[in-house]
């Protein structure tokens, strides 16, 4: 393909066929399975994925993209184009009772988001495999006590498990991205870890990462006394980075808890 990389896309176009055929053999399609690309781009990995899947729906937003996927798509019934923002697309119409397995080289300019989008829509979800800046995989697959452990990562372990997988360097894109990539597997719990409003979840590891440099005493203050630290048992000398999932689910509550108005 001719296409010119646009920068407000955050396009990076893989072009190396020793990454591609990894990434192809960590998804490890089968003939029942139901694929859902994200940022097909020139259509490199839907190429190799397409010829070992039952169905493969494409999301790009890109209408110059689009127009090209579709001629070099053309007459494949099992490949669905859809032209729209990943952003705001609703994943799970595409299901059909089929369990869904997600791929893609994500936008970095919003690769976030768009994870906490897609959280939202895990049903009928296998597992995703996304390429992803090193920097966000490594905050995803962090453990407490590290420098890369924060919200990103305990609001993540709410939906799934995360694996890093293995590294893309730069000069295996057009044009060569300025930070190194990563390969990352996530797979949705079957059972959710923690019995916990999740929207009440985030408020409390919100506001204990947004002043990471405190003790939770401070950082939660608005949210918590010390009785309360004291009833979820946790030393409010500690810091937000310590923390596990299921510590944070325990704070929640008793923090609910404080919220709900008195009685009599």
């Amino acid at each position: 393909m001719n296409h010119v990389p646009r920068k407000r896309f955050g396009q990076n176009f893989l072009r190396d066929s020793t990454v591609i055929a990894r990434i192809v053999q960590a998804v490890a399609p089968t003939a029942t399975d139901h694929l859902v690309e994200i940022g097909p781009g020139e259509g490199v990995l839907t190429r190799e994925l397409l010829p070992l899947c039952h169905r493969l729906d494409a999301v790009e937003l890109d209408r110059d993209l689009v127009k090209q996927l579709t001629h070099r798509f053309q007459g494949e019934p099992r490949f669905h184009l859809h032209a729209a923002d990943a952003l705001s697309f609703d994943f799970r119409a595409l299901s059909e009772g089929m369990p869904l397995r997600l791929v893609g080289n994500l936008p970095y300019n919003i690769s976030t988001p768009l994870l906490f989008g897609l959280f939202g829509q895990l049903e009928p979800v296998e597992d995703l495999h996304f390429m992803l800046q090193k920097e966000v995989v490594e905050r995803l697959c962090a453990r407490p006590g590290s420098k890369d452990y924060g919200r990103l990562t305990v609001m993540t372990a709410c939906y799934c498990e995360a694996e890093h997988l293995f590294d893309v360097e730069p000069e295996s894109f057009h044009p060569p991205p300025r930070v190194t990539s990563s390969i990352i597997r996530l797979r949705p719990h079957a059972t959710p870890p923690v019995n916990v409003s999740h929207a009440a979840l985030s408020r409390i590891v919100m506001a204990a990462f947004s002043q990471r440099r405190k003790t939770l005493r401070n950082a939660l203050k608005d949210h918590l006394d010390a009785a309360g630290f004291e009833q979820a048992g946790i030393d409010p000398g500690r810091r937000a980075e310590t923390l596990s999932l299921s510590d944070y689910a325990s704070l929640t509550v008793i923090a609910e808890q404080g919220r709900q108005p008195q009685g009599g």
